[in-house]
C-alpha cells in the first residue's frame, strides 16, 4: 500500500486541510476491525484477561506494511469501537 485513500469519503474538500495522519489505516479499517473482533468480545477471555495482545499479533501478520505505531493506533481505535458497541447494547 502506498498510503493513498481508497474511498472518496476519506478525502478532504479542496478548501479543508486533511487532519488525519494514518490514511493507510482508513483503507484497511473495515476489514481489519472484523478480523480482530473476537479478541475484544468479553466472552473470549483467559482467566478474566482480555485478548488484546492477539489483536496486535493478527494485525502484524495480516498487514505487515503497517508500522508499529499504526498497529497501536488501530488497536486503540478498535478498543473504543467495541466499547461503544457494548455501551449501546447495554
Amino acid at each position: 500500500m502506498d498510503g493513498s485513500v481508497i474511498s472518496g469519503a476519506a478525502t478532504a474538500a479542496p478548501d479543508e486541510t486533511e487532519r488525519r495522519v494514518h490514511l493507510r489505516l482508513r483503507a484497511v479499517f473495515d476489514e481489519a476491525i472484523e478480523r480482530v473482533a473476537p479478541f475484544f468480545d468479553r466472552r473470549n477471555a483467559w482467566s478474566d484477561a482480555d485478548l488484546e495482545h492477539c489483536a496486535y499479533r493478527t494485525m502484524r501478520e495480516h498487514y505487515p506494511e503497517l508500522t508499529a505505531e499504526e498497529v497501536y493506533v488501530f488497536v486503540v481505535a478498535a478498543r473504543r469501537v467495541f466499547a461503544a458497541r457494548r455501551a449501546t447494547r447495554a
